[in-house]
């Protein structure tokens, strides 16, 4: 990883999704194109998507917004900012041309503007032979001058490594890997070699899900329900057993006059990973903005780590992340 200072991305999930999120086209999409103007003029530098963040007909709907937003954007912002999508390992995307169809339409809904293509999740538990042959399609649309840049994701130390090595052979870099690293996420050995190994060859280090769900937002003495089944469910069994890990976060968050996002979001950016944080309105983007303008102290960072070490519940894994 580089030793210039990590930035903040944000991540649009929840931009179509109607299942987790509660997705409403007709009152959201205005607060949305809002929300992506004020990110990037806020310096929030990357901007994650996917081919299927978009539940039923809306497949790719994030996509499609971010795509419509950037064709108002100025040329000059364009270059401050990697737009990122991740493509689906789907059982049928098999071959070396795989992802080749599902990269055309990506790149249409995005109007050209697609600078890292991320291969979403690793089927290494279930598939192992479809990874490796949908790297090396990735590594030839690089080849063709149609990607310029080439991410992984919920990709574990072992298959990093490896995957890293196949593709240094043909001359092409991994420049990313996307994992679910919170304060909320099971502490691993696994976690902490993913990070040698980012730091080791220069791999951008990204943490999705920085907020857990929004969890780690909530103060110690409140339990909100959210409007979607899902999210409730998640709610009712990790908030009881959260209290005092929200209590830090919220004392810290008094010394600095910000919010518990953004302790949690510099809590990661003292880990040496940048967080993807999902924003869904021009007041979540503020405050991820107002992130870049501090950071946790060596003290802090530390404390926080004791409680995540000593915390009750921890939040469900990928279970697609491999070894």
């Amino acid at each position: 990883m580089s030793k210039k200072k990590i930035g903040i991305g944000f991540g649009t999930w929840a931009w179509g999704n109607k299942l987790v999120w509660g997705y409403k086209p007709e009152i959201d999409d205005i607060l949305l194109k809002k929300t992506f103007f004020d990110a990037i003029d806020g310096g929030l530098d990357l901007v994650d998507t996917a081919d299927s963040y978009g539940t039923g007909n809306l497949f790719g709907q994030s996509e499609k917004l971010i795509g419509n937003f950037l064709e108002e954007l100025p040329k000059r912002k364009l270059k401050k900012i990697t737009i990122a999508t991740k493509l689906a390992p789907f059982p049928w995307r098999i071959g070396r041309n795989g992802l080749n169809y599902a990269f055309q339409e990506s790149n249409k809904r995005l109007k050209g503007h697609m600078k890292r293509v991320q291969l979403h999740w690793s089927t290494y538990r279930y598939a192992p032979w479809q990874e490796e042959q949908l790297i090396n399609g990735l590594g030839d649309l690089y080849e063709k001058g149609l990607i310029k840049e080439i991410g992984l994701s919920n990709t574990g130390p072992k298959r990093l490594e490896f995957l890293y090595q196949k593709l240094k052979e043909r001359g092409i870099k991994i420049n990313s890997i996307q994992m679910q690293f919170s304060l909320l996420t099971k502490p691993t050995l696994a976690n902490e070699r993913i990070k040698n190994i980012c730091i080791e060859h220069d791999i951008e280090y990204l943490a999705y899900s920085p907020l857990a769900l929004g969890i780690l937002t909530i103060p110690p003495n409140q339990s909100p329900k959210p409007r979607t089944f899902l999210r409730q469910k998640l709610f009712e069994n990790i908030l009881p057993k959260t209290i005092e890990m929200r209590a830090q976060i919220t004392n810290i968050a008094k010394k600095y006059s910000a919010s518990q996002a953004q302790v949690a979001l510099n809590w990661i950016r003292s880990h040496g990973a940048k967080p993807i944080v999902g924003i869904r309105n021009p007041l979540q983007a503020k405050d991820a903005i107002s992130a870049l303008n501090w950071s946790l102290t060596h003290r802090e960072k530390e404390r926080l780590n004791s409680y995540r070490n000593k915390c009750l519940t921890h939040m469900p894994q990928n279970p697609f992340t491999s070894p």
